[in-house]
């Protein structure tokens, strides 16, 4: 139950950082100029990298690769977010602060049984 519920988390965790950072890279002059608004330094950049981040980030929780090293990047990312862009808006805030323990605890758990990184290790030991 356990492996099934973490595979649960991974995916729902992974869900809204997959579709925020293709909704980035693909609208990027519109994150840009968010960006430019909140006085960040070569904002098209910075929008190609934050959709990058988000989209690829997103998809190694889904596969459960190199899990923790992600979970990690992810909630120090939900807490810089949250406390640079969404500072006046608190349910975003609190949101971006829940997403955080989320990735914490996945950090600490693991990716599961269900994970490239389990094929990984059982492969290295076959």
């Amino acid at each position: 139950m356990n492996a099934n519920l973490i595979l649960v988390g991974r995916v729902l965790l992974s869900i809204i950082f997959i579709v925020a950072g293709f909704g980035k890279l693909t609208g990027v002059a519109g994150f840009a100029g968010y960006l430019g608004s909140l006085g960040f330094p070569a904002p098209l950049v910075m929008a190609y990298l934050t959709g990058a981040f988000e989209l690829f980030g997103g998809l190694a929780i889904l596969a459960g690769f190199q899990t923790r090293i992600v979970a990690i990047a992810l909630a120090a990312f939900c807490v810089a977010t949250g406390l640079i862009a969404h500072l006046a808006e608190p349910n975003v805030l609190m949101k971006n602060i829940a997403l955080a323990g989320g990735f914490l605890v996945l950090a600490g758990a693991g990716a599961g049984a269900m994970a490239v990184d389990k094929a990984k290790r059982e492969s290295r030991y076959a």
